[in-house]
């Protein structure tokens, strides 16, 4: 099956240290290696995951790594202008809902 044109969406609102991270990356990690588009979205205690290296080598992979910016400002973590994160709100995740081929919310 070509996954090439498919598309993931993956929302992340749980602290680094749940069981929810590993499986976040393994999911997006896989995804990519198989072509498909992934699109991670971190909310909630999920913004802590923005410093985590595999996070970031997501983006650097292609992956777009989305970031609610509300979620930052409730937990005291600054906006850092990067080419690879886009700090945004509801908006873009309904959008992301609404135009992946498989949406997984890891809560």
């Amino acid at each position: 099956m070509d996954l090439a044109k498919k598309k993931l969406g993956v929302l992340l609102s749980t602290d680094p240290d749940h069981a929810n991270l590993p499986t976040a990356l393994g999911l997006c990690e896989a995804a990519l290696d198989r072509g498909v588009g992934v699109y991670l979205y971190l909310i909630d205690d999920g913004v802590r995951a923005l410093d985590v290296p595999r996070i970031r080598a997501l983006a650097e992979r292609g992956a777009k790594l989305f970031v609610c910016a509300y979620g930052c400002q409730k937990r005291r973590i600054p906006l850092k202008d990067s080419d690879t994160v886009t700090y945004c709100g509801l908006v873009v995740l309904t959008d992301l809902i609404n135009n992946t081929d498989r949406f997984i919310a890891l809560n």
